[in-house]
């Protein structure tokens, strides 16, 4: 039987508990127990309660939460309108909870949201040397655009343990 999960729009209230999933699923030790870790690229954290915080703020953002039927917090997207496109980042998962389909529900609930809003497009980026992040992307309908940008150099996100890029990403909403 498949678990009950909820989804629901993140509050100010919600901004620990966020960080530390965000944190565990990306950086440090506990990421290294999922597929998602960027641990081997970066170090440090990968966001803090005030960069969050500020996530919140502008009207055309939110970030959605999916939680169980006991409300533990197991995975996050953050959502940002850009005319017809919806900017999706910081995909969260819970390093224990991953493969369990929670992503993929995520997802769903990134694009439900795109369509409620008008948006023809999703929009990714992703660090062009997580081959197999892509290749998760790509088999839920994104595709390279062969555009890239640079990453981020605030090191109050991250550390890069080498020279990284983003790639852009881009999926046609029917």
């Amino acid at each position: 039987m498949l678990e009950e999960l909820s989804i629901k729009r993140a509050t100010p209230a919600d901004v620990p508990a966020l960080v530390a999933l965000v944190n565990s699923a990306y950086r440090g030790e506990q990421s290294m127990q999922g597929w998602t870790t960027e641990a081997h690229l970066l170090g440090g954290q990968r966001t803090d309660a005030e960069a969050l915080l500020d996530l919140l703020v502008p009207t055309e953002a939110t970030m959605l939460l999916c939680t169980t039927a006991e409300g533990q917090l197991c995975g996050s997207v953050y959502l940002e309108l850009q005319g017809e496109t919806l900017y999706m980042g910081m995909l969260s998962v819970a390093p224990t909870r991953q493969a369990q389909g929670i992503g993929k529900r995520l997802l769903i609930a990134a694009e439900t949201h795109a369509h409620q809003h008008g948006c023809t497009h999703m929009r990714i980026t992703v660090i062009s040397v997580r081959a197999e992040l892509i290749a998760w992307y790509e088999r839920h309908g994104y595709h390279q655009t062969g555009e890239t940008e640079p990453f981020p150099t605030d090191t109050r996100f991250g550390i890069p343990r080498q020279q990284l890029e983003l790639l852009v990403m881009e999926k046609q909403l029917s």
